[in-house]
């Protein structure tokens, strides 16, 4: 067993903040994501919170501030359960990489994507019972791990929009796989936004503050934000989940036999989509063959998919693309969503397989 209960395979980007993603081989697996298999993305060292002396303070623009124990979100409200898939912002930034480098990033392979099922309490619910004001429109998360790399080093904190916060798919979660939330995942509770970047979704959540305007807090009003543009002057604060789509099995640089070779891997639409079809292609994208949906995901969840493709010897190039509900497709060069901070990989995935 790893740092903090994971795998021994764990492709580890650093120790302190931890951050990990799970090998292809082991991610493919099972649809639901074992917790010592689920990526770890940290900015600041993992706090211990005690959850019998934790408390939820509930304020800002509210008739009625709350502070919660553990015990009464458990007993004051209804309990829901939703299987929701996470991803890191950062995912498959090392296809970015491949392009043209980006400087001081971590190079994330496929893995810092993962899926669980989470039982707790809906936001909306908690929301309701402060008694959210009309001019509130952002929810704000903050949580005490304070992070290095901010400027200045500060505790994490970022918004959603109130339309978003209100959702009934937003949960206020104590509660991973059946078990209590592990403490690198967010105990004693974590906000989980399906269909936004993973870095909406906070963990170790001590304070839910409404607010007029989004959180000026680093991680909202500097970090996760793509960088400005003719289109958009002030930069674009990153949100739901762009279309994504990887391969997982066989990895990148496999040796592999000639012949039948069978290929699978996932696609991620973002908030209220799912996917629709996915294709591969071993001729550089002359040729496209439909890969097989494995069980139908919803919205917020990942789709696995997998074929079989008939290789001839040589080195194979094989490509993915995915197409959304709403009939959105991917880029296919990394070049076309290249960014300084390596942000949202939604090109075409290239696997480089050695058949022999």
């Amino acid at each position: 067993m790893g740092l903090w209960g994971k795998r021994d395979d764990m492709v580890v980007h650093g120790r302190e903040p931890f951050n990990a993603e799970p090998p292809g081989t082991a991610l493919d697996r099972t649809a639901v994501t074992p917790a010592d298999t689920f990526y770890a993305r940290n900015h600041g060292p993992v706090p211990r919170l005690d959850p019998a002396g934790w408390r939820l303070t509930v304020d800002g623009l509210v008739a009625r501030p709350l502070l919660l124990t553990l015990a009464g979100l458990r007993s004051g409200f209804d309990a829901t359960e939703a299987t929701v898939t996470l991803q890191c912002a950062d995912n498959r930034r090392a296809d970015l990489t491949a392009v043209r480098a980006v400087p001081g990033e971590t190079p994330w392979g496929p893995g810092a994507l993962s899926t669980a099922r989470f039982r707790g309490v809906r936001l909306a619910d908690v929301l309701a019972r402060a008694g959210l004001a009309p001019d509130a429109a952002h929810i704000a998360f903050h949580a005490p791990d304070v992070s290095p790399s901010a400027d200045p080093p500060q505790p994490y904190e970022v918004s959603v929009p109130r339309d978003r916060a209100l959702a009934p798919d937003v949960l206020l979660a104590w509660e991973m796989n059946g078990a209590p939330l592990p403490a690198v995942h967010g105990a004693p509770l974590r906000v989980v936004v399906p269909g936004w970047i993973g870095a909406r979704s906070v963990k170790w959540l001590t304070r839910v503050t409404a607010r007029a305007t989004p959180s000026d807090g680093w991680f909202q009003a500097t970090a996760y934000r793509l960088p400005p543009t003719a289109s958009a002057p002030e930069g674009v604060t990153l949100g739901p989940l762009p279309l994504n789509c990887a391969v997982l099995t066989p990895r990148d640089g496999d040796v592999v036999p000639r012949g039948p070779v069978r290929v699978t891997g996932y696609a991620l639409a973002g908030e209220g989509r799912t996917v629709a079809r996915v294709e591969v292609s071993v001729d550089g994208g002359r040729a496209w063959s439909r890969a097989a949906l494995e069980e139908t995901a919803g919205p917020g969840v990942w789709q696995r998919w997998r074929t079989t493709l008939d290789l001839p010897a040589g080195d194979v190039h094989v490509l993915a693309r995915a197409w959304d509900s709403s009939g959105a497709g991917m880029p296919r060069s990394p070049a076309a969503v290249w960014n300084p901070k390596g942000y949202v990989t939604t090109s075409w995935p290239r696997v480089l397989l050695r058949v022999r």
